[in-house]
């Protein structure tokens, strides 16, 4: 693998983003009311939409930013209403430090394009079976064989792809018994890790969530999924547990993200059980929560094997990057 002598060429680049972005947010060069949107800051930080997506994700958490009745996230708490301020953000000052835009800008480290590859081998899964052919992923990205091998030996280790027979590597297909598998084991070892968890979670900042349900009409169960996890779940004092719930939830995660880009509605069902499962966890009976806990993800797995099975009829064969080739 290429390295660079810039020690942040090695952090994942949604990181990276991240820190411009709160930095920025926090001198007042984005101004609060700021409409943030992934194309254009995608276009400033030169990548793709899918680690802004997770630096988005993340400031949302620190409620630098918030969601609002439109597209994108407004900058500021949302504590007072504010207008829209609608500007491209290639227009504004940015402070990007040297050595953070020369980080965004080295290519060759697998950190930097394994998000992309991750989502996009992740979401095609619901459609079939796909072999990833390396030469075409290198051109795709513009990185050297050794980048791709280094990424693909990643989403094997994290149980996204797989060798076959003849040394190909597979994605795929996702059918019902592997995600009746996955939420099987979710309902094993997530309730688990939440009792374990309850002496260490910061509980103000489960009531942060239980206020922003209340207030943003707009909040999706993907932020609050991951809510719970990092909020919740994660500060089990295990880390191999948590490392196995996070791989685990990988695959699902992406596929949801690809039905709703399709177009699938929001689930308002899974947001009001959230809603339950938060409100207990902040009242402390966490094992009323582990047991409601357990409780929704049967409820989940059921609601999601129905949202596979709308989509299966989908034709989205030429949708798909070019180092996937449909089996």
């Amino acid at each position: 693998m290429i390295r660079s002598a810039n020690p942040l060429a090695q952090e994942p680049r949604y990181e990276l983003i991240t820190r411009v972005l709160r930095s920025n947010i926090r001198s007042g060069t984005i101004p609060e009311g700021f409409v943030l949107l992934e194309g254009p800051i995608a276009a400033v930080m030169q990548t793709s939409r899918v680690p802004v997506q997770s630096a988005l994700r993340q400031l949302l958490d620190e409620n630098l930013i918030h969601r609002f009745d439109g597209r994108g996230y407004l900058v500021g708490s949302g504590a007072q209403p504010v207008v829209p301020l609608r500007r491209d953000i290639r227009d504004l000052p940015l402070d990007i430090p040297a050595e953070v835009d020369d980080a965004l800008q080295t290519r060759g480290t697998w950190r930097h394009v394994y998000d992309q590859v991750e989502e996009e081998v992740a979401s095609c899964q619901i459609f079939g079976e796909f072999r990833i052919v390396e030469t075409e992923l290198a051109d795709y990205l513009g990185v050297s064989r050794t980048v791709v091998r280094d990424v693909l030996a990643r989403l094997q280790e994290r149980g996204l792809i797989r060798k076959s027979a003849s040394s190909h590597w597979i994605a795929g297909p996702l059918t019902a018994r592997t995600v009746s598998e996955k939420f099987q084991l979710r309902s094993i070892v997530e309730p688990a890790a939440l009792r374990l968890a309850a002496p260490h979670i910061r509980y103000a900042d489960v009531e942060t969530v239980l206020d922003r349900i209340g207030k943003d009409p707009a909040i999706s169960s993907e932020y609050l999924g991951d809510a719970l996890l990092e909020l919740c779940i994660a500060q089990a004092p295990n880390t191999t547990l948590v490392e196995m719930i996070r791989s685990n939830g990988l695959l699902l995660s992406a596929v949801d993200r690809a039905l709703i880009g399709l177009g699938l509605p929001r689930d308002e069902t899974t947001i009001e059980q959230y809603h339950t499962l938060f409100d207990l966890i902040a009242r402390h009976p966490i094992d009323s929560a582990a047991e409601y806990l357990r409780d929704h993800l049967s409820i989940v797995a059921r609601r999601y094997l129905a949202r596979m099975k709308i989509v299966a009829v989908i034709s989205e064969t030429g949708s798909f990057s070019p180092y996937l080739s449909p089996v």
